[in-house]
């Protein structure tokens, strides 16, 4: 399967390439502290072979049809800014999961946001998915954020949602769907 490179409002979403490794473990290492907190395999000890790992973890399973992910780079210098993936599609039910992270040091410049916007689009309009939900730990008011300016609703409070650092922890629900 071919996953479509996305051009929107000064960025460029792009499958990971190998050659993109040292660029992603050097933003996960400076993002500790913000996205760590909220996703487990950010951490201080992040290696290049593990950016590698998640590459080949990435094609898997767009081969298998199940996630489309994205490196986000700046369509001007080309810098990794962070991730974006639709995942846990399940096209029975034209349901995907939406999630993103911005390196620390490019966070509250709107390009998560336009991320959604980008991808929720994309599944929506191009892959033909009928809802986009977006998962948000309690607490995480950030990406809470995000959602919001994206025109993400929020629709529940999932108790024991997600499991973070070797704990469940409840989440809020959001959801994009077709106007």
């Amino acid at each position: 399967m071919e996953s479509p490179t996305i051009t929107f409002r000064g960025l460029i979403l792009r499958s990971f390439c190998d050659s993109d490794a040292e660029a992603f473990t050097s933003a996960v290492l400076e993002s500790v502290e913000s996205v760590g907190r909220w996703m487990s395999w950010c951490s201080s000890d992040y290696t290049v072979q593990q950016a590698l790992d998640w590459f080949a973890a990435c094609r898997t399973a767009l081969d298998a049809g199940t996630a489309f992910e994205y490196g986000m780079f700046c369509q001007d210098s080309g810098k990794f800014l962070g991730g974006v993936g639709l995942n846990e599609i399940r096209r029975q039910h034209k349901v995907c999961n939406l999630g993103y992270w911005v390196r620390q040091s490019m966070q509250r410049q709107g390009i998560a946001s336009r991320c959604v916007q980008a991808l929720s689009a994309h599944a929506l309009h191009e892959l033909g998915l009928n809802r986009v939900e977006i998962v948000i730990a309690i607490g995480n008011t950030a990406s809470e954020g995000v959602a919001v300016k994206s025109g993400a609703l929020r629709e529940s409070l999932a108790r024991n949602r997600l499991h973070i650092r070797d704990k469940s922890v409840s989440a809020h629900v959001f959801s994009l769907v077709p106007r």
